[in-house]
């Protein structure tokens, strides 16, 4: 758990699981797949076995241990739906955040419908926790499907990550998200984020009343395209209040 970050819409990471597997385009040039190699056979450092998937059941309780309120961003360096990730050690991560209802937790995941069909389990009768916000990433347009699946799902805050844009999104049906983050990739074969395609997400979210948060333009470091979009920077986050209306 980092308690501080350069990952401009959260506050803290924390990583019950690290590790993955790369499954879409979006997933080519992972930053935290480049991270964790880097350190593959280096006895006694955390990421000793690379980016292997790797369950970390003593970092569980680690959020109650955090007094001061966080935005907390969920397995940076993992995708809590990943398919090996036993339902069980889902659900000590649940519970833990549920627990630990002074923070805010942002879950991000490429595979909408197994998270999809966990909440759907998890939340059949009751209210999903207004301080668990859930996304998905959408890299271009082939990744929308993802949209439909987080709109099936109850959830208090329903985001989109959108980064890496690698390509345009076309329409997106917006209707249930709350918060849309959009950025350029960024590292040594960073592919290039065309304007439009970034003006065309905002102006999307504005017209749907939608929070919008540009991220980077990328390039090979995270900041070296700046984050300003048309002469400024847009930091907008969603509307708290909004949860009360989870769906």
């Amino acid at each position: 758990m980092a308690d501080g970050s350069a990952i401009e819409w959260t506050d803290a990471t924390w990583n019950p699981v690290t590790g993955c597997t790369k499954i879409t385009a979006g997933c080519a040039n992972c930053y935290a797949a480049r991270f964790s190699e880097r350190f593959r056979g280096v006895t006694g450092h955390p990421f000793e076995r690379g980016f292997d998937l790797t369950l970390r059941p003593d970092r569980i309780l680690q959020p109650l241990s955090w007094r001061r309120p966080r935005m907390i961003f969920v397995n940076s360096m993992s995708d809590l739906f990943h398919k090996e990730i036993p339902r069980e050690f889902i659900d000590r991560v649940f519970d833990t955040m549920e627990a630990a209802s002074w923070h805010v937790f942002q879950v991000l995941t490429k595979r909408s419908t197994l998270m999809r069909n966990y909440l759907q389990h998890r939340y059949h009768d009751v209210k999903p926790p207004p301080h668990i916000w859930l996304g998905v990433s959408v890299e271009n347009g082939a990744a929308t499907k993802r949209i439909k699946h987080l709109q099936q799902s109850p959830a208090s805050i329903r985001f989109l990550s959108i980064e890496p844009l690698i390509g345009p999104v076309g329409t997106m049906d917006l209707a249930g998200i709350h918060w849309v983050i959009a950025g350029g990739e960024s590292g040594p074969n960073a592919r290039p984020m065309h304007i439009d395609w970034a003006r065309d997400i905002r102006d999307q979210c504005a017209k749907s009343g939608v929070a919008f948060f540009f991220k980077q333009w990328g390039g090979i470091r995270p900041k070296s395209g700046g984050r300003a979009l048309d002469g400024r920077e847009w930091n907008e986050l969603p509307n708290i209040s909004l949860s009360e209306e989870a769906a």
